[in-house]
């Protein structure tokens, strides 16, 4: 297969404990050996859907680019990259979801999205098989831009090393993030799923960052005051989080309220230094998943005391990081 041309492949199929799935182009496909056995993922209108690039899903940069050395290697498994946990997480929530709601298609879809030679594709399905994944759709997008197939899936979120593509996917209304390998990460909870958000230029808009940035701490104060009952316009990842509170309140109807396995956090601070006091040291006590800010001074120190942290590149914040 020769991705030279331009064209987009495109990849479906299922796995986990006998998997199968497919990697397309122009009617060759490529098939894994082990039979077809998981049910079928719900319809993307119906789902959360997660596109998550295979470059943050594994570790797989330091070799990727050789494509002899993938097909001599291609039942070695990549480990773990720093948005495995998250996976890992999400399908511990749909385990406890299909055991209150059988029928119910209001789960968690994960779509792996990478623009890797098709025999790359193999490697990755025998890694997900390896770790045990339950992903069956997968898009090979040929360095095309994934937006149409974001578009198609509904995206709720998209996660990507390649900050250019999160730009692209947050112009075209997609909530999307750039995740970074790091290396150290704390241990996460496996049985419940934490994401934690910062508030400006995340969730909601960057209009009280924009006072604070261009008057200071002082004014920042009085515009919060003299609009404290007036609700913040969303930010990128606002209908994200809407999505995570529609699948709580499925917990919730069950009387599960305190043993729901969806937890959020909000987690923002403001001092009179222009960054705001560091968040890293709450979010080491609060250990999310995963973590979403719009400001590198706090993914970074985040990411320094293992918290598996998120750039939401938005709003005035990256307009100041470029002077």
């Amino acid at each position: 297969m020769n991705l030279s041309n331009g064209k987009t492949l495109a990849a479906s199929g299922q796995n986990r404990n006998g998997t199968s799935g497919s990697w397309e182009d122009a009617g060759r496909v490529v098939k894994p050996s082990t039979p077809t056995r998981k049910p079928q993922p719900p319809k993307p209108e119906n789902a959360v859907t997660i596109a998550v690039s295979s470059r943050v899903l594994f570790n797989m940069e330091p070799e990727q680019q050789y494509l002899k050395y993938q097909v001599e290697h291609e039942n070695e498994p990549f480990s773990p990259g720093p948005a495995f946990s998250f996976v890992k997480a999400l399908e511990a929530v749909n385990t406890r979801l299909r055991e209150l709601y059988p029928q119910s298609e209001e789960l968690f879809d994960v779509v792996l999205v990478t623009n890797n030679h098709a025999h790359v594709g193999l490697r990755l399905i025998n890694t997900i098989n390896h770790h045990h994944l339950f992903i069956e759709r997968f898009c090979m997008t040929g360095g095309n831009s994934p937006i149409g197939y974001l578009k198609a899936y509904h995206t709720n979120l998209y996660l990507s090393a390649d900050s250019a593509k999160v730009r692209e996917a947050l112009e075209e209304g997609i909530a999307a993030a750039t995740m970074f390998t790091q290396e150290k990460m704390k241990e996460v909870s496996e049985s419940q799923l934490r994401v934690a958000f910062d508030g400006d230029g995340v969730l909601f808009s960057d209009e009280s960052e924009r006072i604070f940035k261009a008057h200071g701490l002082d004014k920042f104060f009085e515009h919060e005051k003299a609009h404290e009952n007036k609700p913040l316009d969303h930010g990128p990842l606002k209908g994200f989080l809407e999505a995570l509170g529609k699948l709580q309140r499925k917990f919730f109807d069950k009387g599960l309220r305190m043993d729901c396995p969806i937890r959020t956090y909000l987690v923002t601070a403001r001092s009179a230094a222009s960054s705001g006091a560091p968040k890293g040291p709450m979010l080491e006590k609060i250990r999310p998943h995963i973590f979403f800010d719009d400001q590198m001074f706090h993914v970074e120190g985040a990411a320094e005391l293992g918290t598996v942290a998120c750039h939401v590149p938005y709003g005035i914040a990256q307009k100041v990081a470029k002077k």
